[in-house]
């Protein structure tokens, strides 16, 4: 197994171009897993003699595979997240680089007789630490006989360093997004509520604090979001 050779004309095998794409992914409009994915397929496509490939990510302290180019990479990480422990679950937690080999006698050595009944011979898994912290690894399946060598370790420490840095970007990114999407919402929904109140007052000549007990009371009295029914009743004004 050797690291591939850089070849002209910007070929998707040759790792500058990958180091290059790598650099260049942005937040964007496309989803964050379409992203990502294409970080699993690049190591894939760059790294040879690669089977499968996943991206372990740590959400709240719990791993996570977000991203996998066959079933083969899926299916072992599940296992380990079953079991609460394995190679990539180690690598992901603290950021080292873990190679368990299919004859391997030490604390992986059960996860090795299972992989190896998948037909897995090699599998490596690289952290990803960011900051002082490790977001989560790289996973890498090798059905090859033949042994790692230390180039192929090499890029594939080198590939998961630029993988990171996109990574972080991009889960930075969706944990913002889907905040601002929430202070929209309970923005939106605390002016429909504000509109609501105005017609009660209006109808019930009260005060606002009495209207949103009135608006209060019907969300429960008809077990309904208090949102729903503020909508309902500005909707039923505006007719």
């Amino acid at each position: 197994m050797t690291l591939p050779i850089p070849a002209a004309g910007g070929d998707s095998r040759d790792p500058m171009h990958a180091f290059a794409e790598l650099a260049l992914i942005t937040v964007n409009t496309a989803p964050a897993e379409q992203t990502l994915r294409r970080v699993t397929e690049l190591a894939k496509q760059t790294l040879t003699g690669v089977e499968d490939v996943s991206l372990t990510l740590i959400e709240h302290g719990q791993p996570r595979t977000l991203v996998f180019t066959g079933p083969l990479a899926v299916d072992l990480d599940e296992r380990q997240y079953e079991l609460g422990f394995g190679p990539c679950l180690d690598a992901a937690r603290t950021g080292q680089t873990i190679i368990v080999d299919d004859n391997s006698d030490g604390p992986y050595r059960e996860f090795a007789r299972v992989a190896g009944r998948a037909g897995v011979r090699h599998t490596l898994s690289v952290g990803m630490p960011v900051a002082a912290r490790s977001i989560g690894g790289l996973n890498i399946y090798i059905t090859d006989d033949d042994p790692f060598t230390p180039a192929f370790l090499e890029y594939a420490e080198v590939f998961t360093s630029y993988a990171a840095v996109a990574v972080n970007n991009i889960a930075s990114y969706a944990k913002t997004a889907a905040e601002v999407t929430q202070l929209r919402t309970a923005m939106e929904s605390r002016a429909v509520i504000e509109q609501a109140k105005g017609v009660v007052i209006a109808r019930d000549h009260c005060t606002p604090d009495e209207a949103f007990d009135i608006l209060r009371r019907i969300s429960q009295n008809r077990n309904a979001k208090l949102h729903d029914i503020a909508r309902a009743v500005v909707d039923a004004a505006q007719k």
